[in-house]
């Protein structure tokens, strides 16, 4: 057992020296990132959808993909605020496979790290700059988010991650909102203990240095579902379960108390197309209870160009290489039946 030290790799300042964003993309970020956070703490009441591929994969098609997006995101503007999921690292169960663009800016190619912090931050960046919309990530590494720092709008912290005090500490201090997702066994109250530690003032070690933070008030709970011990997939969005947590994450004891109904996942079974019934129950939900419309402030879906998935060397333009997505058809629908019923 050893550990190697191959290579330094460039600090984020770095890169993002290397990479800069637009003096005119940073201005209109300013703008989007006060408007999402209205939406978070119910001062608007549009809704929020973050929506992408599972795995940001190849440039060229999530590009593609986020050039539709955009085009679809003007149209229902005065009822959703889309954020494209630009997902560059996997978390993988067993520790093995496909780790995402980070890892693998080549899928089919050995892991390279130094190409692969250049990679992440070059996808964003284009993104940003040739759509106009700023993307969602996930935070696996809570070291990594300062590569793309100017870029987010928004981070999620995973099923496996949430438990971890580090993800928790960091949350408290990245300068954007924080989703925290039920743990994969379920626990309401995990999750709870999670946003609530975000909220809150922290001091940790990070990069070498003893850090200080003011607490994220914009740290909220994402529901994806989760696996029960007789492992079958429990689903979490339906009405009697967001009337019980209504009753727990309340204003007396969180910020901004907002939930984003994660689609897919254990929710859907990892059914892509399922995605679309949720959805529009979850809408149901949130018209016969104003409890629950006051909670739910927007849904995560997983989308790409072609429905389904495929193996890393199955070689189909804009279809997904790691968990089944809706297709650009069904989720153009998709997107104009939730602004119309929103």
């Amino acid at each position: 057992m050893s550990m190697k030290f191959k290579r330094l790799l460039p600090i984020p300042k770095d890169i993002r020296a290397e990479m800069p964003l637009s003096s005119e993309m940073a201005e209109r970020k300013a703008s989007f990132d006060a408007a999402v956070s209205s939406v978070l703490c119910g001062s608007d009441d549009r809704k929020l959808l973050i929506i992408g591929p599972c795995s940001a994969d190849r440039e060229d098609s999530v590009l593609d993909y986020v050039t539709r997006l955009a085009k679809l995101a003007d149209t229902v503007s005065e009822r959703l605020i889309v954020i494209p999921r630009v997902y560059t690292n996997k978390p993988r169960t067993k520790g093995t496979g496909y780790k995402g663009l980070l890892h693998n800016p080549d899928p089919e190619a050995a892991d390279d790290m130094l190409g692969g912090v250049k990679a992440i931050r070059h996808m964003h960046l284009r993104v940003v700059e040739e759509t106009g919309l700023f993307t969602a990530d996930e935070m696996l590494y809570p070291t990594n988010y300062q590569y793309l720092i100017d870029l987010l709008a928004y981070i999620a912290v995973g099923a496996r991650s949430v438990e971890n005090q580090e993800h928790r500490l960091v949350a408290s201090g990245v300068p954007m909102p924080v989703g925290m997702k039920n743990p994969t066994g379920g626990s309401t109250d995990v999750m709870l203990n999670s946003i609530y530690a975000a909220q809150q003032p922290q001091t940790f070690i990070f990069r070498n240095w003893e850090v200080q933070t003011t607490g994220n008030p914009l740290a909220h709970s994402v529901l994806r579902g989760y696996i029960g011990l007789d492992g079958i997939n429990y689903p979490n969005y339906h009405y009697e379960y967001l009337e019980r947590l209504a009753e727990k994450y309340t204003e007396d004891k969180f910020h901004n108390p907002a939930v984003i109904i994660d689609c897919n996942h254990d929710n859907s079974g990892k059914r892509p197309f399922e995605q679309i019934r949720i959805c529009h129950e979850v809408l149901d939900s949130t018209h016969r209870s104003p409890e629950i419309k006051r909670l739910v402030r927007g849904f995560m879906v997983e989308s790409y160009i072609e429905d389904g998935n495929q193996p890393v060397n199955g070689g189909v333009y804009g279809k997904s290489i790691t968990d089944a997505c809706l297709g650009w058809e069904k989720t153009e629908r998709l997107v104009k039946e939730i602004a119309e019923r929103s």
